[in-house]
């Protein structure tokens, strides 16, 4: 989500042919990215990533990328967008599918509900403002004829909630010729374990698996923004710029404290705050796959090197569950 703001396109191909060859071979990307976004950089993560596709057996990737929701912000896509409608499902998929110089994408997600839901932050849901949304049934019919033309073979979601992840598996029971829901890609981390309560069963029942996203938490996790960061760091770098981002892991009240003991049980264990944090989430048995954006080599190794040593130890376990007692999901 970084590829072609502040990752250029030599930087991200650098960085794509290591994990390649280190194994990885799941991409997730999104028809809005990059971000901060903008009109004069939409859709350049995609591009970057096709470009890099067409040095590699296509069959041996699983590509990933998602159509934008309705959004008062983003003018220049479709308009807003104002509805996630067939319409729309069906424009973003074509223009993904140039943009990732593609036959086909392997998943294919809604980037966020086409409804009133708690995000980015939020959790208390305020029926007062809910709002009439295009039918789910729409969505999956939209999805449904993308996959019969051979655009998209599976489908997932993102940023939702345990109702509607069960709804859209209840219309695909309910009718052979719609797809089911693969995936669901939601935040969680050390320090967002939402996931962990209704949708943690939800997914276990409807056999959905979680694609976490931000297993870092924005970088927090690092612990690099103890005592406020460099100017480079990200949520630094683009302060104001970065709503979603800023509303979710800016200045909340538990985050620095459940920061700093996190980190301080990552050196008591002698191993880095990032593998702690990353090994955390692998640790949960829903979890397909943890989501990473690593800027750096450096950064990409780390990240590598603590996936390939797998769960926590239950002793591990025990005192992240500790510090979660004193400082639950601070950052939700």
């Amino acid at each position: 989500m970084l590829f072609g703001e502040s990752t250029s396109g030599s930087s991200a191909v650098t960085l794509l042919n290591q994990a390649a060859e280190s194994g990885v071979n799941f991409f997730d990307t999104a028809e809005m990215y990059p971000v901060p976004q903008r009109l004069e950089t939409q859709g350049k993560s995609e591009e970057i990533l096709g470009s890099w596709m067409r040095t590699k057996r296509r069959e041996e990737l699983i590509i990933a990328t998602k159509v934008t929701g309705p959004s008062g912000q983003m003018t220049w896509i479709r308009n807003g967008p104002t509805a996630l409608d067939a319409p729309a499902i069906t424009a973003a998929i074509d223009g993904s599918l140039q943009r990732l110089n593609t036959d086909y994408i392997d998943l294919y997600q809604l980037h966020w509900p086409d409804r009133y839901v708690p995000m980015f932050g939020e959790t208390r849901y305020h029926p007062e403002i809910a709002y009439s949304s295009v039918p789910l049934e729409e969505q999956l019919e939209a999805l449904a004829a993308a996959q019969r033309a051979g655009k998209i073979r599976h489908i997932g979601l993102s940023n939702e909630t345990p109702w509607g992840l069960m709804e859209f598996c209840r219309l695909a029971k309910a009718r052979d010729d719609l797809p089911r829901v693969a995936s669901l890609q939601n935040a969680y981390s050390l320090l967002c374990r939402t996931f962990e309560g209704a949708l943690a069963e939800c997914c276990h029942q409807e056999r959905v698996f979680l694609l976490a996203y931000s297993p870092l938490a924005m970088g927090l996790l690092t612990g690099k923004y103890i005592g406020g960061g460099s100017e480079g760091a990200r949520l630094n770098k683009y302060k104001g710029r970065y709503a979603e981002a800023e509303s979710r892991y800016g200045p909340k009240p538990n985050t620095a404290a459940a920061v700093e003991a996190y980190v301080a049980l990552a050196h008591a264990a002698a191993i880095s705050p990032t593998e702690l944090a990353i090994r955390f989430v692998l640790s949960n048995t829903l979890v397909a796959s943890a989501i990473v954006g690593a800027t750096s080599s450096q950064q990409l190794q780390e990240l590598l090197d603590a996936a390939e040593k797998g769960p926590l130890s239950e002793d591990l376990l025990a005192a992240v569950d500790d510090i979660h007692q004193r400082f639950p999901n601070p950052n939700p």
